[in-house]
């Protein structure tokens, strides 16, 4: 105030240390917008074939909880990624390739089973309706030691709440609960502050982080110091069981097709409100996340 006072009689000076101040205050937060997400992804070339398009393994899917490993891998293929591999429970792996042909299903009994396929996917996304009992803690653990990219979502996450570490390569996509789980706080202290929240999951995890919720945030901080992005596409009706399942599919299918971490994780969020606004039109109540995979494919398509 004492400075602008003295300069208020020198309009030159004002006009001087004013144009300072505005530039030397940036923005603290990014929206996503169309103009980020479109140079992302362009036309693919006529010759292109699926193995130039990624192959992400999914793997989750415990006892009698085979619809969420389901939707992720069905997302990730309408948001084109070239191979989706479902590593699942035994009891229902035939079940989702009878549903989903595409789909490649594997049963999986133990964590010994997993390494066949490790080496023939680019990422692993894990969690979706996976459990928590002992054929999902050692499919975890094995997950965790990989060196490929990751997406964790659901109880993967629960999982990682009470065995932490972290990951060279991983994004983490944490509703509220989650989100105060993996920070060892309450729903209320994560929603207070939602910004700060997933600046301080990204620095204790080193991970590029997703808080989903109305409003979901990214920060691919980490060790990076980087800004805070905003999502404000999306609606109410996404308020149902499977949608975070289907942002998990969306994500890992980007990077599987050469997107980094911070940019799938941005534009997979983008692209997942977008297609819920789409199938929502102006009847959001009732909406599934089937709706939203069925219009993830015109969303992803801009030529």
């Amino acid at each position: 105030d004492i400075v602008f006072d003295e300069l208020a009689g020198n309009s030159q000076c004002y006009h001087e240390v004013e144009s300072t101040i505005e530039t030397s205050i940036g923005p603290s937060v990014d929206r996503i917008t169309l103009n980020y997400i479109k140079p992302l992804l362009p036309a693919r070339r006529r010759s292109c074939y699926k193995n130039q398009c990624g192959h992400v393994l999914i793997v989750g899917g415990g006892r009698g909880m085979p619809g969420a490993v389901r939707l992720a891998g069905e997302a990730a293929l309408r948001s084109g990624a070239g191979l989706v591999t479902i590593a699942t429970h035994p009891e229902h792996a035939n079940l989702i390739a009878a549903s989903r042909p595409e789909l490649m299903c594997f049963p999986i009994a133990g964590a010994s089973e997993l390494l066949s396929l490790l080496d023939k996917v680019d990422l692993v996304a894990i969690g979706p309706g996976m459990g928590s009992d002992a054929w999902a803690l050692s499919l975890f653990r094995t997950i965790m030691q990989i060196e490929k990219p990751l997406v964790v979502d659901a109880d993967a996450l629960n999982l990682l709440a009470k065995h932490q570490q972290t990951h060279r390569h991983w994004v983490l996509t944490p509703h509220a609960g989650e989100a105060a789980r993996l920070l060892e706080c309450d729903t209320g202290t994560i929603q207070q502050d939602r910004f700060a929240s997933v600046v301080k999951l990204a620095e204790a995890y080193n991970a590029t982080v997703v808080l989903k919720g109305v409003g979901t945030l990214i920060s691919t901080g980490g060790n990076k110091q980087g800004r805070v992005s905003l999502c404000d596409a999306g609606n109410p009706g996404m308020a149902t069981a499977g949608m975070g399942d289907v942002l998990t599919g969306v994500i890992a299918a980007l990077i599987a097709q050469g997107l980094n971490i911070d940019q799938a994780a941005k534009a997979g969020v983008w692209i997942h409100a977008n297609a819920a606004d789409k199938a929502a039109g102006d009847k959001q109540r009732g909406l599934i996340a089937s709706d939203v995979i069925s219009c993830l494919r015109s969303t992803v398509n801009f030529s």
